[in-house]
Formats: C-alpha cells, structure tokens, sequence
C-alpha cells in the first residue's frame, strides 16, 4: 500500500477545484458564533478508489472520485465550505471519528484489503491545533472486511469499529499519544439472515441490499459507556453489550439483541440527548423505530414505528442516516433514492411527528451532520460529488438551502472541529 500522504500538489490542485464553489452539538447562539476566535474546521471522509471485491446482491458501488481525507475551513456566518486542504488516501477512508479534545482523527478504510479475511483497516492521525493538517500516526487492521462506521467510548480510551462486509464489530484502544493498538475484542455477528423483500418497505420498493450475509453497520457507546450498541442490517437486530472498559472487552447483555420486523435492515441509530429514548433507522424497511432506553439495564422497548418519507411516497428507497437537533426537539433522516432528509418533530414522550422534508439537491445522500452551533446541516451527496449546505430554522426544524454546493468526490461522512472552544 502506498502511504498517504498531504502535498501542496494536491492542496493546490484541491483548492482550483473547489474556488468555483461556494453525538451531543453544541446549541450556541448566533452572536456567540460571530465573536468566536479560532477557525472551524471540516473534514470530509470519502471514497477513494474502486471496490476491488463486487459481492453478490451488492447495489452501492462508488467510483472511488474522492482524494482520501478532504480538509475545509468553515465560515461561521455563512456555513460556506473554504478548501484547506486534502490527506490524500486511496483505500476509501469513509468513516470518520474525532476524539473529544479535537487532537485527534480516526478513519475507517473500507477498502483495504489484508491477507485475514480480506480486512480493512484503522488509521489514526494527529491533528495540528492551527492548521487543521493531519499527520499518519499509524494503523491496524480492522479485523474484518469493509470496516464503515466509527465511534469512540466517553472515557476516550477505546474506538469501536463496525465491519460491513464482515459482519463484525471490534474494540480498539486508543494509546496515551493518540495512537492505536491491536484489538482487544473482536465479535462474529452470527443469526438467521432475513429475507430480500422489507416487512415494511414503502410501495412498490424494489431496495434490496444487505440481505445475503451479516452485516455490522454501526457500533456506539451508550452515554455512560456501559453499555455498547450494534446494529446488524442483514440480521435484522440491534445487538447490545455490555462493556468492560478495564479489559476492552464485550460481553453480551440479557437479552443480547432485539429484533426487528423481517428484511427491515436497521442501519445507524441515534440516542436522544436525555439518554431515555432511542430512535433506530432501517435502511429497506425505510422506518423510524422509538424505542425506551434502561440505562441500568442496557434494555431497549419499541414503542412507535413511523416512515422516515413523507405521507403517500411509494417506490425504491434507502435509509442512511439519523440524527437528533442538540436541543433534542428534532429528529432528522436520510433518505437516497427518494434524495430528501425528513424533519421529524419530538413529543412530550419521545414519539415523531412528520413536520417537512427538504431535497438535499445531490443524488444518494450517504450521511448528513451538523455544524457545531447547529445553525446549519450538510449533505454528503455520494453520487453526486458533492456536499449542499442548509440553514436549520431552529424553532421549526425545517432547513432551507443555502444555495452552496461544494463539490467532493464521493463523499461519505463529515464531521467538525471546533479551534475556538480552546482558544
């Protein structure tokens, strides 16, 4: 594998393309965001190269247009995206994770393929305080194949990988540099494959996906850290574990999982911000599941299933991803295909309510997050190289574009750096 590497070439390169175009956030005003000090700083995970492995039923197949790691500076008035840069990488780093104290970045390399189980791989990188530039500390394997989602533990001392292709998850700890070691758990999700056709699938949907094989698409801590989630789309579970932040290791709770319709797919999943509610988001059956969360006893109790589509939408359609306003009043999702991110508003009691749905002016949105002050959301519209920038009405939920479209080959993920929070 060649090292990856940052150039002036490629900065250079990056910027004349770019100079045509335009888990809890911070709730900060406005005013605040005009007076802070310090840049603010996205990094964009891409896809980098081609799948070198096509796999039976696999639909999402990305051309490898990104550079590897894309650097840009934010403005904090405008939301516009200022390229700063690029950590040029061609094993897809497609999944991205950022330790709380903003010293240092993981990526998950979906398309680094080791002689073991044709696994991908984990890199770690250390971050300059001023710049916003990267510097490779190292990298491990990932322990299975196609490695796409990151999350890292509340202590800071350990970074959960989950394994698409290889329908696993693994614990990796974080090293007192920032750097990574090998794992100390690794888990085989195992179970009876659901069928190709949703339970709930919209009308005439013809989205078939990830029911071939397991497939681990997500893995996050709980807010104490004592517990683990895992969602496995072709099992049609959301797996929980207990935690032992001591050794590393996972261990699975009673009842270990809880199942979902068939054929339904739960992909990414996001906690509310008072830790009681849980909502999960399932990529074919195109659904938002409520569930009660025990944070003492790591249960999860469904409560209310909803379309993540507007009223009277019918046709093909996959979920990607979740997620709640910093407030806690809102709830967001993906939906590709169908090319729109649905508000949804949150009751007294955790249950939604459709309120709007906006287009995200890109084909195939794979991911959305949003700035820190949570005035504005970004799409990653994978197919159409490009992210498109919104202004969040914070009263309403509802977004409105900004008219900035950044152009990014595939991306995947983005994710914030605030400089100004210690400057």
């Amino acid at each position: 594998m060649n090292s990856p590497h940052i150039t002036r070439r490629s900065f250079l390169k990056t910027s004349a393309v770019f100079a045509g175009g335009l888990p809890v956030l911070s709730s900060w005003p406005q005013a605040h965001a005009a007076a802070a000090k310090g840049p603010l700083f996205a990094y964009v995970g891409t896809y980098s190269s081609l799948l070198p492995i096509i796999r039976p039923g696999q639909v999402d197949q990305p051309a490898g247009n990104g550079l590897g790691i894309h650097i840009f500076q934010v403005d904090r008035q405008t939301g516009a995206l200022t390229p700063a840069g690029v950590y040029e990488q061609k094993t897809s780093p497609s999944g991205l994770a950022l330790n709380a104290a903003g010293t240092h970045l993981y990526s998950a390399n979906e398309t680094e393929l080791l002689k073991e189980n044709d696994a991908g791989t984990i890199s770690a990188f250390g971050i300059n305080r001023t710049t916003g530039q990267l510097t490779l500390l190292n990298t491990v394997s990932s322990g299975g194949a196609g490695p796409t989602h990151l999350s890292i533990h509340p202590s800071g001392r350990f970074l959960f990988a989950a394994n698409y292709f290889g329908g696993s998850v693994v614990v990796i700890p974080i090293l007192p540099d920032g750097k990574i070691g090998p794992a100390t758990d690794f888990k085989q999700d195992a179970g009876t494959v659901g069928p190709k056709q949703a339970t709930n699938a919209p009308k005439g949907s013809f989205a078939i996906s990830g029911h071939d094989l397991p497939h681990a698409h997500m893995i996050e801590a709980d807010p104490s850290g004592r517990f683990v989630i895992s969602s496995d789309l072709g099992l049609d579970q959301i797996l929980v574990w207990k935690f032992d932040e001591h050794t590393g290791k996972l261990t699975p709770n009673d009842p270990p999982a809880v199942a979902f319709p068939p054929g339904d797919g739960p992909r990414h999943f996001a906690f509310h911000p008072d830790g009681h509610w849980f909502y999960s988001l399932q990529e074919e059956g195109s659904n938002i599941v409520l569930f009660d969360y025990d944070s003492t006893k790591g249960s999860l109790t469904a409560r209310q299933t909803l379309s993540s589509l507007p009223p009277g939408v019918a046709g093909s359609n996959f979920c990607s991803e979740i997620a709640i306003s910093a407030d806690g009043r809102f709830v967001y999702a993906a939906n590709r295909l169908h090319d729109g991110i649905a508000c949804f508003a949150i009751g007294k009691n955790g249950t939604l309510t459709f309120v709007a749905e906006e287009w995200t002016r890109g084909d195939y949105p794979r991911s959305f997050n949003f700035d820190p002050t949570g005035n504005f959301l970004y799409v990653c519209n994978q197919r159409a190289d490009l992210i498109a920038t919104f202004r969040v009405n914070r009263k309403t939920g509802t977004l409105s574009f900004t008219g900035q479209f950044t152009p990014v080959g595939n991306p995947s993920t983005i994710l914030f750096l605030d400089l100004a929070k210690s400057a």
